[in-house]
C-alpha cells in the first residue's frame, strides 16, 4: 500500500475531501486571472449575465448525440428551445434547422472541428481551456469548466464542473438560463466501446456509439466515457433542479439512464409549450 492510501485510510473522510478540494483549488490558482481578468472572458462574462434568466419559465431539450436520436423524430423539435452539443451540427443539414445553442467542452472535439465549429452561425459555448483551438468570434463565450471539485453551479458566470459530460454542463447553462423544464433526448448512457474511463483513443472504424458512423469516425481521436462519474453528476443536476422547483426529465428512447423522470418523448407535443 502506497504512502497516500495509507493516509487516506487513516484520515476521516471528511478531512480527507476537504484536504483533496483544498489542493484543487489551490493548483488552480495560477489561472484565475486570465479565468476573470482576460479580454476574452471578460466578454464571455459579460455575455452570460445578459443570458441569466433570459428564458424563465420556458422549457428547452438538451440533445445527447446518442443512436437512439436514429429513432428520434427530430422534426418536432423545430421552433424549440434546444442544446447542440459538440457533433450535432452533422444533423443540421438533414433537419433543415439548427439547434438554438452549441456547447462543447472536450478539448479533443474543440482541435479537431475547431473550423466547423466556428463556423456555426449560433450562440457558442466553448471551454476557456480550450481558446487557441478557437479564438474570439461572434456569438461565442467561453466557459470556465473544471475536472474537479464537483459541484453544480447556478449561475454560469463562475466556475462550471464538467462531471465527466458536456450533458452536465448543458444542464448548469440551461438552469442558469431560467429554464423551467428541461428535457433530455439522445442521452443513451450506454456505449458499446470499451475500456478504462477517460482513456484517449483513435476510432479504427466507423462510430456505432453516435448518431452518425462519422461521428467519430476512423482516425478521430476521442476519450472513453466515465458513465460512474457522470451518473453522480446527473443526480447533482437532479438535486438542483428539485431544489429550484424545476423539472428535469429523460425522453431518451430506449436509454439506460435511470436518474431522471422518465417520459415518453411524442406526448411531449400534445400541447403548444410556452414561449
Amino acid at each position: 500500500m502506497s504512502l497516500r492510501e495509507t493516509i487516506k485510510q487513516i484520515t476521516p473522510e471528511p478531512l480527507w475531501n476537504a484536504a483533496r478540494e483544498a489542493r484543487n483549488t489551490f493548483r488552480r490558482l495560477p489561472e484565475l486571472p486570465d479565468v476573470y481578468l482576460h479580454p476574452w472572458r471578460q466578454a464571455s462574462i459579460r455575455n452570460l449575465a445578459a443570458l441569466k434568466n433570459i428564458h424563465r419559465g420556458q422549457r428547452a431539450f438538451i440533445i445527447g448525440n446518442g443512436p437512439s436520436l436514429k429513432n428520434t423524430d427530430l422534426g418536432k423539435l423545430k421552433g424549440e428551445y434546444t442544446f447542440g452539443l459538440n457533433r450535432i451540427y452533422l444533423l443540421f443539414p438533414k433537419l433543415g434547422f439548427t439547434t438554438t445553442y452549441y456547447l462543447s467542452i472536450n478539448d479533443l472535439v474543440i482541435e479537431q472541428c475547431a473550423k466547423e465549429i466556428r463556423a456555426l452561425p449560433i450562440p457558442k459555448f466553448i471551454s476557456w481551456r480550450a481558446r487557441g483551438f478557437i479564438g474570439l468570434t461572434e456569438d461565442l463565450s467561453y466557459l470556465y469548466t473544471t475536472y474537479t471539485s464537483p459541484t453544480f453551479a447556478r449561475d454560469a458566470r463562475r466556475r462550471l464542473w464538467e462531471g465527466a459530460t458536456v450533458t452536465y454542463v448543458a444542464l448548469q447553462l440551461a438552469f442558469h438560463m431560467g429554464f423551467q423544464q428541461v428535457i433530455l433526448i439522445g442521452v443513451d448512457h450506454n456505449f458499446v466501446t470499451k475500456g478504462p474511463a477517460n482513456t484517449t483513443i483513435t476510432s479504427r472504424d466507423d462510430d456505432k456509439d453516435h448518431f452518425a458512423p462519422n461521428y467519430f469516425g476512423k482516425g478521430f481521436r476521442w476519450q472513453l466515457p466515465d458513465l460512474e462519474t457522470s451518473g453522480h453528476a446527473y443526480a447533482m443536476a437532479r438535486q438542483a433542479y428539485t431544489r429550484a422547483g424545476r423539472q428535469l426529465l429523460d425522453a431518451t428512447i430506449g436509454g439506460k439512464l435511470t436518474v431522471f423522470p422518465k417520459v415518453d418523448y411524442n406526448s411531449l407535443f400534445d400541447f403548444s409549450p410556452p414561449r
